[in-house]
């Protein structure tokens, strides 16, 4: 017999079961039913209105399936004959199951911890519940629990397996661990919990992030230990992988600081200099300990400000500047520069002239100078006779607070230009009483009958001098030595000749173009200086009246001519040594007879004006012809 009992039945629950036959009769037949011992059931006999017996069982002990789920006795039927007989059926009770069991995770709460970086659909962790129940009431669905809005974007579960997934990626910077709850709900709607606790855990996705809390640029030249920048750094990973270090490059002139927790100062390591670098580039490089390794470089641009440290100078420490003379007046004759390496104002030149260093240079009223440029110009007209050069210093100063200065020196050279010409020294060419120079008939060819002294105010090639005979009474008797002026005879003198001549020697200078003077000489032949010498009849009235300009030119070709007249006395002497070579040696060789006052006689060589009359002597036994020279006979001119 098969019966199907709920495991809820109450105690005491009776169940019919089938009765047994007997064909025997009256007492021999059924009596009395009993079954095997167990600890559930019991069995009652019982009477039919007809009188036969029949078998219950009785529920002496609730039921479990989950404990047992079936339960196999057997009944035993028994007749009241002697020897009393029985007959036996096996009785299957099976416990019908009801849903008394909720469901039961294996362990109430699970920890796991995943990387942050875990990809989307990855396996966080698989719960597991168990029913004792059987059937649906033994089915388990799995879910989340009242779960919040992020759990349920995050997370999701497989109702059947229940496999949790990713279904977004997680954050450790933003959220680090989540406590989820997860429901298992049987068929029979019970229902069990459990808690998974997620744990994020962090991975080096996050570099370092710097955050410049003051900048300070520009900042100011020759300021050491000046702060140009306070940062701080962060990294939102953990551990090492938020562990950060901070660098600048080595080649600059800066320095970092630690300040505080994270923070950062960036300092001047030393005074710079603007006009070596105005500007620098920084790189603020952090890199975290973490694995790998993450950096973030950050630029910051520092600029130089000017600081007036460095004063102007000149591109040359002396000029030198030419300018002819006769210029006209405000005439540009150069240029003085500056330059200043700072910047700004403080570069801005400003040039002046400097007090002279000789008090009498009237520097106000040679030169000026443009205060902006450098520009030199010439106030005046300047004259090479009078003013060669001259030199004054030229400042520089900037606009700077305080201002700072240089100063140069100028040397302004005058060029001389061929503005003057020649001047006769001798003969005088002033129009009083011509010069009369005696010639002796018996005069060799070459004797040297005077010189023509001039000279050049100019300078240079300007002044270099050259004579020529313009005019002669007698072409041909006399001729000029180009360089040096000395009028001498070209040929003998004979008879025949005239007395008087008059030559026109022409002085010419070699300058562009050449300039030019006349001096006019009168030559008078003589038979012997013994002669008595009657002044020319025009010449006496013009001698009487000799004024004091006559003085003064004489007396500046005493000065002027000296070394040049020395020259002549030499060559008279050397000429007379060797035509008197018959006279006694260590005396003077003088021609006898009276001479005129105002001439001496150098033996027959020639004449010179009184102006220059000189005692010559011969040393005796000299070989080499030595001079001795005496001192000059300077004669009384009248007033």
């Amino acid at each position: 017999m098969i019966l199907k009992i709920l495991e809820n039945s109450p105690l005491g629950t009776e169940f019919p079961l089938y009765h047994a036959l007997d064909l025997d009769v009256g007492s021999n037949n059924v009596q009395n039913y009993k079954i095997s011992p167990n600890s559930h059931f019991g069995v009652l006999t019982k009477e039919r209105n007809d009188g036969r017996k029949y078998p219950e069982l009785v529920l002496d002990k609730e039921l479990d399936r989950e404990e047992e789920p079936q339960l196999r006795l057997t009944l035993t039927a028994l007749d009241g004959g002697s020897p009393p007989r029985s007959g036996t059926a096996q009785v299957r009770i099976e416990v019908v199951d009801i849903n008394d069991n909720a469901p039961e995770f294996e362990q109430p709460i699970y920890k796991v911890r995943i990387p942050e970086n875990s990809a989307l659909g990855s396996l966080v962790a698989t719960v597991s519940a168990r029913d004792l129940d059987s059937g649906a009431n033994g089915k388990i669905s799995y879910s989340l629990f009242q779960p919040s809005e992020d759990i349920s974007k995050t997370l999701e579960v497989n109702a059947m397996t229940g496999e949790i997934r990713l279904r977004k990626q997680v954050d450790f910077e933003a959220v680090t661990s989540y406590e989820v709850h997860i429901k298992a709900t049987d068929g029979g709607g019970l229902s069990a919990k459990c808690t998974l606790l997620l744990q994020v855990v962090d991975v080096n996705d996050n570099p370092p992030q710097v955050t410049i809390s003051a900048l300070t640029s520009p900042i100011p030249e020759n300021s050491p230990e000046t702060v140009v920048a306070v940062f701080s750094v962060s990294d939102p990973d953990s551990g090492n992988n938020g562990k950060t270090i901070s660098s600048i490059q080595e080649d600059l002139p800066f320095l970092l600081k630690p300040s505080v927790k994270n923070f950062y100062t960036l300092v001047t390591d030393r005074a710079l200099d603007r006009e070596a670098r105005a500007e620098y580039n920084i790189t603020l490089t952090v890199t975290d300990m973490g694995t790998p390794r993450l950096k973030t470089e950050h630029n910051i641009t520092v600029q130089i400000s000017d600081v007036n440290d460095n004063a102007p100078a000149f591109t040359q420490t002396s000029y030198t500047l030419f300018v002819r003379e006769n210029n006209s007046p405000a005439l540009h004759i150069g240029s003085v520069s500056a330059t200043d390496r700072d910047s700004g104002t403080n570069a801005q030149v400003t040039y002046f002239l400097l007090p002279p260093q000789d008090p009498h240079l009237p520097l106000s009223s040679l030169v000026s100078i443009n205060a902006d440029n450098g520009h030199l110009f010439a106030l005046r007209s300047l004259d090479y006779e009078a003013l060669q050069g001259f030199e004054f210093l030229v400042g520089a100063a900037d606009r700077g607070s305080p201002a700072l200065s240089s100063e140069a020196l100028v040397r302004v050279l005058v060029l001389d230009t061929n503005d003057n010409s020649p001047f006769v020294l001798y003969p005088l060419q002033n129009g009083s009483a011509p010069c009369t120079e005696l010639v002796p008939r018996a005069a060799e060819p070459g004797y040297l009958v005077t010189k023509v002294v001039a000279v050049d105010g100019d300078s240079g090639q300007n002044a270099w001098l050259s004579y020529q005979l313009l005019k002669a009474t007698e072409p041909g008797l006399f001729g000029v030595w180009a360089h040096n002026g000395e009028v001498r005879t070209a040929r003998l003198l004979s008879e025949r000749d005239a007395t008087k001549h008059r030559l026109v020697v022409l002085v010419k200078d070699n300058g562009e173009p050449p300039r030019s003077a006349t001096a006019t000489l009168h030559v008078l032949l003589v038979d012997g200086f013994s002669q008595p010498y009657l002044p020319l009849p025009e010449a006496a009235p013009a001698q009487a009246q000799g004024d004091w300009l006559t003085v003064y030119l004489v007396v500046a070709l005493a000065s002027v001519s000296s070394l040049f007249l020395f020259s002549v006395l030499l060559f008279v002497a050397v000429r007379l040594c060797r035509r008197s070579r018959a006279a006694s040696v260590g005396r003077c060789s003088v021609p006898e007879g009276a001479f005129p006052g105002h001439l001496v006689d150098v033996s027959g060589t020639g004449t010179l004006s009184q102006s220059y009359q000189y005692e010559v002597c011969l040393t005796g036994g000299s070989e080499a012809n030595e001079f001795k020279f005496l001192n000059p006979i300077i004669p009384n001119f009248p007033p």
